[in-house]
C-alpha cells in the first residue's frame, strides 16, 4: 500500500450465476488491467473464488481513498461498461465494504 492516511482496501463479495462463471471471469480479466493501467489511485486488485462454492467471488482492491473508488473510478467508461455486463452474470447485488489497515505482522 502507499502508506497514505486515507488508503483503503475495498472488499467486494458477490455471487455469480452458475452458468455465467466463464462470462464473469472474462469480464473481470478484461477490465482489471484497464483499471490498473488508467487509474493511478488503484494499487492492486485480486479476485478469489470460495473454496466451497466457485460461484461466490471475493474481490480485494487497494485504493488511495474511499472517494477515489466511489467517485472518479465509478464514473470511468470502462467501469460503466463493466457494470452493464455484470447485470448479465451477477446473481443478486454485490456487497461493497471499505477497510483501513490498522497493523501488519512483520
Amino acid at each position: 500500500m502507499n502508506g497514505h492516511a486515507d488508503a483503503v482496501t475495498v472488499v467486494i463479495t458477490g455471487r455469480i450465476k452458475p452458468d455465467k462463471l466463464d462470462r464473469a471471469r472474462a469480464a473481470l480479466e478484461a477490465v482489471i488491467p484497464v483499471v490498473i493501467a488508467k487509474e493511478p489511485a488503484c494499487h492492486g486488485i485480486r479476485v478469489h473464488a470460495s473454496a466451497d462454492d466457485p460461484c461466490r467471488l471475493l474481490i480485494i482492491e487497494q485504493w488511495d481513498s474511499v472517494e477515489a473508488f466511489t467517485g472518479p473510478h465509478m464514473q470511468t467508461p470502462h467501469q460503466q461498461a463493466f457494470f452493464a455486463q455484470a447485470q448479465e452474470f451477477l446473481d443478486g447485488a454485490a456487497d461493497f465494504t471499505f477497510w483501513r489497515e490498522t497493523f501488519a505482522a512483520p
